[in-house]
């Protein structure tokens, strides 16, 4: 997640073809292919800014060029060049709208011979030239990146999360959400970010949502209250709180609703390894589910604003939210 929204209150393809690898064949073979698919992501991911060789992908990756590139685009859908060109194209429409710099050194950054080549790929990839975007920061469908290993392991604990809490202390703090916005697209059956996935593909909703400048806070998942669920729509959905005057565009198929001040019960558990990621969900619930807010002089408000869930990042420990009023004190 870029840096414009690392503040912390905040593939289809890849995954279903992983659990279609996962459900025949040599399980030990298959973990081959997925860590080695990892291990050039890893090298692309650590050298983005630097030429990249296809040799240098299949030494990361331990097997041959052929063998490598065929890997990569079975677990990933693209080829390995496919991924780094979207890849450097998405880091640089965030540097050009995060920071005031020439385009030339934007396109010499990652890796782009020329300004001419740089336009072309830029107009090619998003539809609006970078000299265009830089003057008016419409959201784009940037690409995010999911590491291919952490994608299976998330499908396959899906429905296998340990009913045994391992957290040792849960920070819960009441923060003030002012009146704000919120863009966001709506599944019509989605429960859950598995079936929202399923639906509509997390990737690109989430890219396009990462790349609006005038976020207050980093993308959303959250389920929807009845009072703001129209009918034919999804619990599940995903968004980002924009300033309540917020005028600026809005994405084809995405929406923009008000949202009334309210106060927020956020549960932060421990930092847990990535991998971890479901069973981290799984133990906060626990928690959440057996927590009383009235003991702190707070009842539940569903109604109010959606219940969100931040990115799940490991180092920071799973953090999701839930509306709550202050109990009046006679």
């Amino acid at each position: 997640m870029d840096a414009h929204h690392s503040q912390q209150f905040g593939s289809r393809t890849a995954v279903v073809i992983i659990a279609t690898l996962v459900a025949g064949g040599n399980n030990t073979e298959n973990w081959d292919k997925i860590n080695a698919v990892q291990r050039m992501q890893d090298y692309i991911e650590q050298h983005i800014a630097e030429p990249i060789t296809l040799y240098m992908l299949a030494q990361a990756a331990g097997y041959s060029p052929w063998h490598s590139v065929r890997i990569f685009k079975e677990l990933t859908g693209k080829t390995p060049f496919e991924y780094i060109r979207v890849l450097r194209l998405s880091r640089a429409a965030v540097k050009l709208r995060d920071e005031n710099t020439r385009i030339i050194d934007v396109a010499l950054d990652f890796v782009f011979d020329s300004h001419e080549g740089f336009t072309r790929a830029f107009s090619r990839q998003f539809g609006v030239s970078p000299r265009k975007y830089g003057k008016n920061k419409q959201p784009l469908k940037l690409f995010i990146p999911h590491g291919i290993r952490g994608s299976y392991l998330i499908k396959q604990k899906e429905d296998n999360v340990s009913e045994k809490s391992n957290i040792n202390t849960v920070f819960v703090q009441v923060v003030d959400r002012p009146q704000r916005r919120l863009i966001l697209k709506r599944g019509a059956k989605a429960a859950n970010y598995f079936e929202y996935c399923e639906e509509l593909g997390c990737d690109e909703v989430w890219g396009i949502l990462s790349s609006i400048k005038e976020a207050l806070y980093e993308p959303i998942g959250m389920w929807m209250p009845e009072n703001m669920r129209p009918s034919g729509t999804s619990v599940y959905t995903q968004g980002v709180e924009v300033p309540g005057d917020y005028a600026g565009e809005v994405p084809e198929g995405f929406e923009l609703i008000d949202l009334p001040p309210c106060k927020m019960m956020v549960f932060q558990g421990q930092p847990y390894d990535d991998e971890d990621f479901q069973q981290a969900i799984g133990d906060l619930w626990e928690v959440m589910k057996k927590y009383n807010p009235e003991i702190y002089g707070f009842t539940w408000a569903d109604e109010d604003g959606p219940r969100f869930q931040l990115e799940p990042q490991g180092y920071r420990g799973y953090i999701e939210g839930r509306p709550v009023r202050q109990v009046n004190v006679k």
